[in-house]
């Protein structure tokens, strides 16, 4: 199994819109939403690349937004850990 977490950009939510569509995906397992992080099981990948996209929303004015962090790991293999960073896109 491997896991995508996604750290929320302060100030943003994920919108349940956004959470229905990727839970619609065959490849992912479940979601997870705690505190500022978005888990997303997936239950495995294979060479094909994937492409996830969320969509988030504004709730708190932010200034000088700092970057926030994806992870991409395997859930029995942590130590093989991929870390990129991403700032928002906008609409």
């Amino acid at each position: 199994m491997v896991i995508i977490e996604v750290s929320m950009l302060s100030g943003f939510i994920m919108t349940s819109r956004s959470r229905m569509l990727l839970e619609n995906r065959t490849i992912v397992k479940k979601i997870e939403v705690k505190a500022n992080v978005v888990y997303i099981y997936l239950e495995k990948l294979n060479d094909e690349s994937q492409t996830f996209v969320l969509q988030l929303e504004q709730v708190i004015q932010v200034k000088n937004l700092k970057p926030a962090s994806i992870k991409i790991y395997d859930y029995y293999q942590p130590g093989g850990l991929q870390i990129s960073y991403y700032l928002g896109v906008g609409s």
